[in-house]
């Protein structure tokens, strides 16, 4: 199985439609890597007792893990927290999310700012690099069950755009920089 992204359709309708462009202008995994994406597909049936999933939190470091369960009626103030996940934000470490049921999409920034949005379905365990812009919305169901993996204790603390002197996003556009050989956004 392969991961899903394309370049997103500047709208303002719903944030959980698609948003593909016509024609759908598609992102390949070698274009998410560049970007410090990864991704894994694993069997999301085994996920509280998978040896490939247990193989990648050892060998990145990933201690601690969690379930976040979100749906309306699971969630408190469901509809403002997705309004927060939704506002572009870097983090300070990855973001590591391993979908195990229902569908979402996490929307990252490219070198030219453009949105690449990237559908995550069950199956899907996707890493976001320390310092990326990005944001999550869930698809039109509103349902979404993700294991959240952490090095060491969980933090989860989003800084709000602009954070060009964040060091997390000053080593992001460094690593950039370096991959590519020219200044990135």
């Amino acid at each position: 199985m392969a991961i899903q992204a394309w370049f997103m359709q500047e709208s303002d309708d719903d944030q959980r439609l698609p948003h593909q462009k016509n024609p759908p202008e598609f992102v390949s995994m070698e274009q998410l890597a560049d970007l410090g994406v990864l991704y894994w597909y694993l069997d999301p049936n085994k996920y509280e007792n998978d040896p490939e999933l247990d193989n990648i939190r050892q060998t990145r470091g990933y201690s601690y893990t969690d379930l976040l369960d979100l749906r309306p009626e699971k969630v408190e103030n469901y509809e403002q927290k997705l309004k927060n996940f939704y506002t572009e934000h870097i983090h300070a470490d990855e973001e590591i999310r391993y979908c195990v049921e229902g569908c979402g999409y996490f929307d990252v920034r490219n070198n030219d700012d453009r949105w690449i949005r990237i559908l995550i379905k069950p199956g899907d365990l996707i890493v976001l690099p320390a310092g990326i812009y990005h944001r999550f919305t869930l698809d039109t169901n509103n349902y979404i069950k993700l294991m959240r993996l952490f090095v060491g204790e969980p933090v989860w603390t989003p800084f709000n755009r602009p954070q060009d002197d964040h060091p997390a996003r000053k080593d992001y556009v460094k690593g950039m920089i370096e991959k590519i050989g020219v200044e990135a956004h």
